[in-house]
């Protein structure tokens, strides 16, 4: 029935500062971008390696998450990588800050926590 996962959407207030992040920094390839006037928005669709896309919509005065994951809706967004010291390396010479490597109970893998420009959590996990 569910042949995959297609897109993950978010909404994001700054599309400079979002756009940074995940095309410049997490290396998303920009699909299209189509500007909203009468909305006063953007529909920003990012490929994911594998197939999958991101859909970032920017408000500007779209309100705040309420609380830090715990908020009804979506906890958070994760991305697979290969190598996470590689990546976590990129990300610090960014100026992106990660929360301290965990390690999954279940799996085994490394895996740890970034926030977008609007306080997303954004996992990142190594694939194995």
């Amino acid at each position: 029935m569910i042949k995959n996962l297609h897109h993950v959407a978010i909404i994001g207030s700054d599309k400079a500062a979002s756009l940074r992040f995940y095309r410049d920094i997490l290396g998303l390839r920009v699909i299209a971008e189509h500007h909203q006037e009468a909305r006063g928005s953007w529909k920003i669709d990012l490929s994911v390696s594998g197939g999958s896309q991101l859909e970032l919509f920017i408000f500007n005065n779209a309100p705040s998450r309420l609380s830090y994951p715990e908020a009804r809706g979506l906890r958070h967004l994760a991305f697979g990588v290969d190598d996470l010291g590689a990546v976590l390396v990129k990300l610090a010479e960014s100026g992106v800050v990660a929360e301290p490597v965990r390690v999954d109970p279940y799996t085994l893998a490394k895996f740890t926590f970034v926030q977008d420009p609007d306080g997303l959590p954004v996992e990142l996990y190594q694939c194995r």
